[in-house]
């Protein structure tokens, strides 16, 4: 098995409170705009995503942005999901990510193309972000592809997976998580969380199946920069902000509420921390990088080890 260190899976393993944050790839051929991006989260995060036409819009690919990434030293986190590829496409994906030593891969179903730049692309949905898991596991752990040939060396990357405790049915959120745990997923990162009480709720019900012991979960977080934004964000299926918090930034000027949402974010953290058995956290902030110090420092996370450990070593 092709299994390359992993930052990100020792955290997990260690039971240390890790932190990941998201790369946003550039709509144009500009690695630089990849590689600013890796040293502004170099000593902050255990990993970071690089997300995969993200919203349905076309950009720079998530693996070209991995290997961008790891010339940075960032642990990159590659995502890749099921709109655009059928099982030949995501197989061979999952192969190049592992001969590149990606050391982790986040697989999901992906936003519909209608939401995107290209609404008149045909999706492909071949698998679900279900079956992908389960592809990926036996791709590991069996050594064989889906048509049942072998794998030499069989990959090695650790498995992600995404969820959201905040869509409906609520009431089966926790047993959802439960079926991709049990298709593969060893960490999960979770939708914007901006309701902690009813986070932490779905966090008990997914402690009492015992999830929480079989997969790290990280808290989605993230700042709503601008009034705009939080209207954007209001629009977008799957994404609750409640009454509170929009009272809270339309109470500020608008100048403000950049600042005010940085704020609020840090507080939103310090209150996920209390929660038993969180693994972590996974901050957004697209096509900003340079306010995750920020915010991670005012929530009283420091840098990470290996950034201490450079320090120390130069």
């Amino acid at each position: 098995m092709n299994a390359p260190g992993s930052r990100l899976r020792d955290a997990l393993r260690e039971r240390r409170f890790a932190v990941t944050a998201e790369i946003s790839p550039p709509r144009g051929a500009d690695p630089d705009a990849i590689r600013s991006g890796a040293r502004l989260l170099h000593d902050w995060v255990d990993a970071a995503n690089v997300t995969d036409n993200q919203g349905a819009m076309v950009r720079l690919s998530s693996l070209a942005g991995c290997v961008l990434a790891l010339e940075e030293d960032v642990e990159p986190v590659m995502q890749l999901q099921c709109r655009d590829r059928n099982r030949l496409a995501l197989q061979s994906d999952l192969l190049g990510a592992a001969a590149l030593n990606i050391p982790n891969v986040l697989l999901l179903t992906g936003d519909h193309q209608k939401f995107g730049d290209h609404p008149e692309a045909r999706g492909v949905f071949d698998l679900d972000s279900v079956q992908l898991l389960w592809t990926a596991r036996t791709m590991r752990d069996q050594g064989r592809l889906l048509s049942g040939k072998t794998l030499k060396p069989a990959p090695g990357w650790l498995i992600g997976g995404v969820e959201n405790p905040f869509a409906p049915p609520l009431a089966f959120r926790a047993e959802r998580l439960g079926k991709k745990v049990a298709a593969g997923a060893e960490f999960v990162q979770t939708q914007y969380v901006f309701d902690v009480a009813h986070f932490s709720a779905w966090m008990q019900a997914s402690r009492d199946l015992g999830l929480t012991q079989r997969c790290g979960i990280l808290a989605g977080v993230g700042p709503i920069r601008s009034l705009r934004a939080l209207e954007r964000m209001q629009q977008i299926p799957g994404i609750v902000v409640p009454a509170a918090v929009e009272a809270r930034l339309r109470g500020v000027p608008p100048a403000a509420v950049h600042d005010e949402s940085i704020a609020m974010c840090a507080e939103i953290i310090t209150e996920l921390r209390e929660i038993p058995d969180l693994a972590g956290v996974h901050v957004m902030a697209f096509g900003a990088e340079h306010l995750v110090p920020e915010i991670l420092e005012r929530a009283g996370l420091g840098r990470r080890a290996h950034a201490q450990v450079n320090e120390h070593v130069g």
